[in-house]
């Protein structure tokens, strides 16, 4: 059985905003590997990641579709999250916030360990080539999804943990609010 997890939309909305505000003109590819490291990360550590976003193995690495479809400025996502724009732009493969507005979104949405994995997740995307990002990003997980969807269980690190949040996950995943 593959582990679902609701996805968090209102934390997307936030993070895309605030990455976009504070990194203008940031690499569609690095933006989203951060989003990936970070979900990732928060999962290892946590049991639970931030976004919960479904994620298929692509040609460059894992892609977070939700996250994706939200970048690009897909409408369906505006009406989950009560609004009318998003507050980014997407030009060729770089993302622009509107700086001339308020933030929309609240980083109220996110736990403490939440904006400490966006963080790290972040900073390690931003200092890696394209090449590098492609290569770490192309690890068990992605391979096991052999170009289609990844699984949660997959991300999780071989360790003397990875049995306990294999269970914690499995019992608890589709429940959990992100």
């Amino acid at each position: 059985m593959t582990v679902r997890f609701k996805f968090a939309a209102d934390k997307a909305a936030a993070a895309i905003e605030r990455i976009a505000r504070d990194h203008p003109g940031i690499d569609l590819h690095a933006a989203l590997k951060a989003f990936y490291f970070a979900d990732k990360s928060h999962l290892n550590a946590e049991r639970r990641p931030i976004f919960g976003a479904g994620y298929r193995a692509m040609k460059y690495g894992p892609v977070p579709l939700e996250i994706y479809e939200m970048m690009k400025g897909e409408s369906y996502w505006l009406a989950e999250l009560g609004q009318d724009r998003y507050p980014w732009s997407l030009n060729g493969f770089r993302l622009y916030g509107d700086r001339q507005n308020d933030p929309s979104f609240s980083d109220d949405v996110f736990s403490e360990s939440d904006l400490v994995h966006l963080k790290m997740g972040l900073e390690r995307s931003r200092t890696m080539t394209f090449d590098h990002r492609t290569a770490v990003t192309h690890g068990p997980d992605w391979q096991a999804a052999d170009l289609g969807m990844m699984r949660y269980e997959d991300m999780v690190e071989e360790g003397p943990d990875r049995q306990k949040i294999l269970a914690h996950i499995a019992e608890n995943g589709g429940y959990v609010r992100l």
